[in-house]
Parts: structure tokens; C-alpha cells; sequence
């Protein structure tokens, strides 16, 4: 399960909505599979046809559904940051299909994929970028946002980790993460 807070571009978000990530836009101009590949972790090509696991998608939203969490799904964008976009660029993200950006979540994705793992992803939307319309950032408001957002969302991740079976818990996807994640730490310092 990964998450983020990301500004909505789609007109039909709303600042605090919970928005499923179905798939990704990589705009951070990097990629954590660059180097050596650890074979023992995953294949040197993976397919990233369906970063985010269906099966879990379809639960939250039966989840979300039957604890009156109103959810969106969408494509999210990541850029590298850390500055926020100007309105050309959220014109442009949203021509190409995004729905929300935010500046993480697809590296660890990647690496997950990598790894075979099943994936779940959720954006808070935190404020709304819509080009025509756009203000100033408020970062006390954002924060405000995302911070009303977390007990939902945690009420949300809790009930689907409740519908898993053993064999995906999150006990073993904490324990394969350990192994990917100081992978991942030792991927990124060679490279910085």
C-alpha cells in the first residue's frame, strides 16, 4: 500500500478526496531500475502494464463503498519537485491523462513491480490545480487537508488489509519490503 497528497487536476475532484491510483504517469526524469539489475528481486524488463493490482483496487472501493468513503479513481503524474507546477504544466499533465500530481510514489511502485509484489495506491487530493483558476499556493491549507484526510484513509487501508489472505498480509509484504527496501536505499546511493 503506498499514498500520497496530491494536487487534483481533474475538474471533477475536490480538495480531501480519496482518489485510487489505476496507473501512472513517470515524469521524474529517473528511474530506481537504472544500474545493475538484482536478478534475485525481479526481471531486468518488468511489465508495467498494471502497476496497481486490480483485485485490490475493486476492494477499496467496495470498502469505501460500504463505509460511505466517497473515492475517485485516476492516473496520478509524479515530478521530481520540488517546486509546484506552473498553468501550462498542469495543462499539459492533464492533456496526457493525469488526474492528480504529486512529486513521490512511483519510484517505490516500480520497485514493487519489480519485486512482483501487488500494488495499492491512494492520493489525497489535497488541493485542486485547475489552470483557469489557479491561486497561490496555501501550504497551511494543503497540510490542513491532508491531515483531515489521514484518519479516513487509515480507516479505508484498515479495512482492506482486513480482507487479505495470509499469504498477501502485510506482514509479508513488510518483510519482503525490508529486503527491497535497503535494495532500493543502496540503488539510489550509488547513483547520488
Amino acid at each position: 500500500v503506498v499514498s500520497n497528497a496530491a494536487g487534483g487536476l481533474n475538474p471533477q475532484f475536490k480538495g480531501g478526496d480519496l482518489m485510487l491510483i489505476s496507473d501512472h504517469i513517470n515524469f521524474m526524469g529517473d528511474n530506481p531500475l537504472i544500474g545493475p539489475n538484482e536478478d534475485s528481486l525481479g526481471p531486468r524488463f518488468p511489465d508495467m502494464c498494471a502497476p496497481y493490482t486490480e483485485d485490490l483496487l475493486t476492494l477499496a472501493e467496495e470498502k469505501a463503498l460500504s463505509l460511505g468513503i466517497k473515492t475517485q479513481r485516476g492516473v496520478y503524474l509524479a515530478c521530481s519537485g520540488p517546486c509546484l507546477e506552473t498553468r501550462a504544466e498542469y495543462r499539459f499533465m492533464r492533456t496526457i491523462g493525469a488526474d492528480a500530481v504529486g512529486m513521490s510514489t512511483v519510484p517505490e511502485v516500480i520497485v514493487a513491480v519489480h519485486a512482483g509484489l501487488k500494488v495499492l495506491g491512494f492520493s489525497v487530493i489535497t488541493d485542486e490545480c485547475f489552470p483557469d483558476a489557479l491561486e497561490p499556493v496555501n501550504l497551511d491549507k494543503i497540510i490542513a487537508t491532508a491531515n483531515a484526510a489521514e484518519p479516513i484513509l487509515t480507516r479505508l487501508v484498515e479495512a482492506v488489509l482486513q480482507d487479505l489472505s495470509p499469504k498477501e498480509s502485510v506482514y509479508r509484504t513488510k518483510a519482503c519490503y525490508g529486503r527491497i527496501g535497503s535494495w532500493f536505499v543502496r540503488k539510489w546511493r550509488l547513483r547520488g
